[in-house]
């Protein structure tokens, strides 16, 4: 196998899961997510955004119904879930063992939350709660 292509192999892009996890903000803050909400979150056009959410919509991550409201799939949902989970860890696991900054581990849990396989990011939580647990003794 060539590592190196397994990059392209990721689940979901960058891009793609900042659409997913602000879909997932706004409809939980609000209630609803519009194109125009998502561009205006994400500092981004409202083509750029239609331009993501359409494979995402045929990927079945993403729903619009006929009120042009954006809503998540189970699917979506649980993927969103999973890449705000890993963030979490990440940043947790960043702040806590290799004592990075707060506002630096933010921006590296970002930009690797969906890169990493849920075995790495599970076994790295586990790292964590030993050494800390370690260091509470």
């Amino acid at each position: 196998m060539e590592v190196w292509k397994e990059f392209g192999e990721n689940v979901i892009t960058h891009s793609a899961a900042h659409h997913l996890l602000t879909i997932l903000e706004l409809t939980g803050s609000r209630g609803y997510a519009r194109v125009t909400d998502v561009a205006r979150h994400l500092g981004i056009t409202t083509g750029s955004v239609s331009t993501n959410l359409k494979a995402l919509k045929q990927r079945g991550l993403v729903v619009e119904d006929e009120n042009k409201f954006l809503s998540l799939s189970p699917a979506g949902t649980a993927m969103a879930q999973e890449i705000l989970n890993q963030r979490i860890i990440l940043k947790s696991f960043f702040v806590n063992v290799l004592g990075v900054t707060e506002e630096q581990a933010e921006i590296d849990a970002c930009k690797t939350e969906h890169l990493l396989s849920e075995e790495t990011t599970s076994k790295m939580a586990a790292l964590e709660k030993k050494l800390v647990k370690t260091k509470a003794k």
